[in-house]
């Protein structure tokens, strides 16, 4: 069978430091030379994925901004993309806003990706997210609001305690408009809120990529919420130990840790086997 992996990034197959284990690079290289089809499905940007995994020799289109965009990094080329109309950004903005939520806004214009904020206006969790992202030329501030909002809108991220991140998620997750994912920062105590428009889903990524490459199956890894839609479409799914106990349940099994290399080792196994 033609089969496709598709694993998560942060949590499930990057390391606390945000990047690709040396042991899990050389063993992932290894089976895709040997013809594994293997991709990753991320809320990350292009340019901060392919930073997360220098080294790894992917071949197969990439699934970034949760589904918003579906990327090839052989050719260079957008394959598919979903935004944000005017009416629909600008409303976003406003819910934030009077919850006192300064987002990071990710946008396209032409020729490059641009990552805004509020010059100071900045949460403690958007310092730090500035902070390891200093060499970012897609940073831009903003020094307006509504200048947030500048160019065509591909993503919101919101970064901050869990209450106030929390209530606006609790307005924002029933407007069908949109898909809202709740969750605390991986490796910090913050939570966070992504916004996308409703058709920018991890799940419609997958099935983008099985039509697009002709795959029979999809096997994908995961451990948290921004996962959950992707396994309801795969062949197989596998949390990480570190997984939410949720998404556990939902999984056809749980492996290894992300620190321990868990996708890499199980991916060797499922291969021997």
């Amino acid at each position: 069978m033609n089969t496709l992996f598709v694993t998560d990034l942060d949590g499930t197959l990057l390391t606390r430091e945000e990047k690709v284990s040396p042991y899990s690079c050389e063993h992932l290289n290894r089976l895709i030379d040997a013809g594994m089809l293997f991709t990753y499905a991320t809320a990350r940007s292009a340019r901060s994925a392919f930073r997360a995994l220098a080294g790894l020799n992917l071949r197969v289109p990439a699934i970034l901004y949760n589904g918003g965009v579906i990327y090839d990094f052989n050719t260079a080329k957008t394959l598919s993309y979903s935004v944000f109309t005017d009416d629909q950004k600008g409303y976003l903005l406003d819910v934030l806003l009077r919850r006192g939520i300064i987002p990071v806004v990710f946008s396209a214009h032409p020729g490059r990706e641009q990552v805004r904020w509020l010059k100071g206006g900045e949460s403690e969790g958007i310092r730090r997210y500035l902070s390891r992202r200093l060499d970012d030329d897609r940073l831009v501030p903003a020094y307006s609001e509504r200048d947030l909002l500048d160019g065509t809108v591909l993503y919101f991220k919101c970064i901050g305690p869990r209450e106030q991140i929390e209530g606006a998620w609790n307005v924002l997750k029933y407007d069908t408009r949109f898909i809202c994912i709740f969750h605390q920062e991986t490796y910090q105590n913050d939570f966070w809120m992504e916004i996308s428009p409703r058709e920018a889903t991890k799940a419609n990524g997958v099935k983008f990529l099985r039509e697009y490459l002709g795959c029979d199956r999809i096997v994908c890894f995961g451990d948290t919420s921004n996962d959950s839609d992707m396994f309801d479409v795969c062949d197989e799914k596998y949390a990480v130990m570190n997984a939410d106990a949720w998404l556990k349940e939902k999984a056809t099994g749980v492996i290894g840790y992300c620190e321990e290399d868990g996708v890499a080792k199980f991916l060797e196994e499922y291969f021997k086997g």
